[in-house]
């Protein structure tokens, strides 16, 4: 392989005006397709085989006004005054009126024949009623709902709008990206002491994003694209991006300055940091892709749009980069004499023949942190995993829901309608059961006695017929939140208990709460099999990479904590509230369901990059010198700055996107940043090397047999002959 990616590199090099503009044109052709296209963004959640779902689908035909997304329109009379005093009732009926011509809007139910007039006759709730789900409903539409409150407005009432038919929350990346942006130009400049060198790996970023999204826009045209996948693709892509590129720049940027031609440097960076980057990036890729076999399409969706992004980020660092680093030419070397050019020279290259030499290096602070956590490894490895398992405690609470419009921001129209819908006619009324009875109607009356007598039933309507005969709608008012176990649990009992009752006659529950209720249990059920596909793929491929036992069990067990605290730290702040405020968190609650199964899989691919990187160099230095101590603290010398800066750089591209107002991507965002921090820099620059330092040889033990059958994968590029491993360590 690294023969293979070195001839792809040295042709970049040599053809880079060709490669550039094969590149610009993809770009075109992409962005050109999505404004071609036209297409729009869908945030379904769907869970096909779920009974939820399947009733869900039946109504689309026999009850469109049920099965459709609904925008409420909430009015609030001021003080001292009724809802139902006639000029407000006046106002409301205009109001309704205007808003039912929206665009797809096919019927209005008043606040009278909802039953959704407040106690106290100060609030009143009308619904509007599309045709079809949430994607269906068009931004002209949701805009010509809430201007038709204008009217009700101007006579003095109070109005919010919400509804399925408006999000939890709207991605609107902002100044924050911006500053992270600039943090991560900052790291890469102090990394390279050059602005040249600093700007290239942005670029390439920037470029693979930019045919990334442009893509997605294009197929979104054809296949459901939601918002949330194309965050995900868009975050993960810039992050990944950078780091490929760092990797490959920094490889390109030590041989220059260790006296290698511009031309045999580029196609040697591609062969030895060019097949990490391959490997890190397949792992990613596999990890992301594997969430189709889960069998949800918003997830699948999410998983094979960030693997794309991820698939991109490796082309553009194998191709576009070597070509811009011929553009650049010599002027990407470090100066003589300059900062950079002493601490590349002094850390000693791997094309250099002494690089073992120790009168050829000077400390580096990387060395001088193995030396630290090695000299007595097992304090380390206590202290580190003991932090990592109390951050990990929280995970023993953790409860995971799909957002809504409770955890929108606190201010918007979204959420002040959300909160004085709870506060007015109780929590339940959010997130409504529907009951789909297919009998008659005195059945349909049965079950809606026996669903009455349930525990958390704050009402029940009286059955509606459907437009298909012998079918009939029961509405359900839980007493709890949509998001509580209390409303999970009576999903449970109606479909446990109420079917008994009307024997002959078929009942499910659906509506979107029941809809989230499924989603979140299928992605529950689907998380120990994920993680067990993904660890047993990190102990397969590190097997073959490393040629060790020892290496793939400790690289398995040291994600495990890192995902663990990751996600104990998460459930801390968005579900306990520590420090919610700080994070802008706007509502404390269940976890959204697939932050666990995305943080897996994102956070295994990235783990695995820092894994290859530092531990490929600890094992080049092995296989030069058989000293296991020797061995951690130059492989550690040679990598540790480039894999700080790396992970450095991820972490702040994920924090950026903590500030979004959007209740499914801040949580993914923040855990994604703290995983990286705490694997990059407790796991992989701290724990492994104390880890490794205990094992000492043993840990490159692998039985004679198991090294003869497996393929032999190189990632470190072609080593001389006095590099070759060593027969004996076969035994070890």
């Amino acid at each position: 392989m690294s023969a293979l990616l070195g001839r792809l590199g040295d042709f970049a090099f040599r053809r880079r005006g060709l490669v550039v503009s094969i590149w610009a044109l993809v770009l075109i052709a992409v962005v050109g397709g999505a404004a071609l296209a036209g297409g729009r963004l869908d945030d379904r959640f769907t869970v096909p085989g779920a009974e939820s779902q399947h009733a869900l689908d039946t109504l689309t035909e026999t009850a469109p006004d049920a099965a459709g997304a609904t925008a409420q329109l909430v009015f609030t009379a001021p003080e001292g005054h009724l809802i139902t005093e006639a000029p407000y009732h006046a106002a409301i009926a205009h109001t309704l009126e205007t808003a039912g011509t929206a665009p797809g809007a096919i019927g209005v139910t008043t606040p009278q024949q909802a039953g959704a007039v407040s106690a106290d006759q100060r609030t009143a709730v009308g619904v509007v009623h599309f045709d079809g789900d949430r994607s269906k409903v068009s931004a002209d539409a949701r805009a010509a709902v809430e201007k038709s409150g204008d009217s009700a407005r101007a006579a003095g009432l109070e109005v919010s709008v919400g509804g399925s038919a408006y999000g939890a929350g709207d991605i609107q990346p902002g100044i924050t990206e911006i500053l992270g942006l600039a943090v991560a130009v900052l790291v890469l400049l102090i990394t390279f002491g050059s602005l040249l060198a600093a700007g290239m790996p942005l670029l390439s970023a920037v470029f693979g994003i930019a045919v990334t999204v442009g893509g997605l826009f294009a197929l979104s045209a054809v296949v459901p694209v939601s918002s949330t996948a194309l965050t995900l693709a868009l975050m993960l892509g810039l992050a990944v991006g950078i780091d490929y590129a760092l990797f490959i720049l920094s490889r390109h940027r030590s041989q220059l300055a260790a006296g290698l031609a511009r031309r045999a440097s580029a196609r040697r960076a591609n062969e030895t940091a060019g097949s990490a980057v391959v490997f890190a990036g397949i792992t990613v890729i596999i990890a992301l892709a594997a969430l189709s076999v889960i069998g949800i399409p918003f997830l699948t969706v999410m998983g094979l749009a960030a693997s794309g992004a991820v698939l991109v980020a490796v082309a553009v660092a194998l191709t576009l980069l070597p070509a811009l680093a011929g553009f650049a030419g010599h002027r990407l070397a470090p100066h003589p004499g300059s900062r950079a050019h002493r601490r590349i020279t002094a850390a000693g290259d791997s094309t250099t023949p002494d690089r073992n030499s120790a009168a050829s290096r000077s400390d580096s602070m990387g060395a001088r942190w193995a030396r630290l956590v090695t000299a007595r490894p097992v304090v380390t490895v206590v202290a580190v995993a003991g932090a990592l398992i109390l951050l990990a405690l929280p995970v023993a609470s953790l409860r995971t829901a799909l957002p809504d419009n409770g955890s929108a921001a606190v201010g918007s129209g979204p959420r002040q309608a959300y909160d004085t819908i709870a506060e007015q006619f109780g929590p339940g009324f959010n997130g409504p059961l529907v009951v789909v009875v297919d009998g008659d109607a005195s059945a349909a009356a049965t079950v809606a006695d026996s669903v009455r007598k349930l525990p958390d039933v704050a009402y029940v309507l009286p059955p509606q017929p459907t437009q298909r005969a012998g079918q009939s709608l029961v509405m359900v008012v839980p007493a709890s939140a949509p998001e509580s176990q209390q409303t999970t649990d009576l999903v449970h009992a109606i479909r446990d208990r109420v079917p008994d009752a009307v024997p002959g006659a078929e009942v499910a529950v659906t509506g979107d709460t029941a809809v989230t209720i499924d989603v979140s249990q299928r992605l529950s059920a689907s998380l120990l099999p994920f993680l067990a596909i993904v660890v047993g793929l990190s102990l397969l491929l590190l097997v073959v990479v490393f040629r060790s036992i020892a290496v793939p069990v400790k690289a398995a067990l040291s994600f495990l904590l890192s995902v663990a605290a990751a996600l104990g730290t998460t459930v801390a702040v968005f579900q306990w509230g520590w420090a919610a405020e700080l994070f802008g968190v706007a509502k404390v609650g269940p976890m959204v369901s697939v932050l666990p199964i995305i943080l897996v899989g994102v956070l295994f691919g990235l783990a695995m990059d820092y894994e290859v990187f530092l531990v490929s160099g600890i094992r080049e230095q092995w296989l030069h010198q058989g000293d296991s101590k020797t061995s951690i603290v130059e492989g550690t010398r040679h990598n540790a700055r480039v894999v700080t800066a790396a992970a450095t750089i991820m972490v702040v591209v994920f924090a950026s996107f903590v500030p979004i107002e959007d209740a499914m991507v801040k949580p993914i965002a923040f855990a994604l940043a703290v995983g990286v921090l705490v694997d990059a820099f407790a796991v992989r620059l701290t724990l492994v090397p104390a880890v490794l330092a205990l094992l000492g040889r043993a840990a490159w033990w692998l039985p004679r047999r198991l090294d003869r059958i497996l393929p032999e994968l190189n990632i470190e590029g072609p080593q001389e002959k006095s590099e070759e491993r060593p027969a004996e360590l076969a035994s070890v």
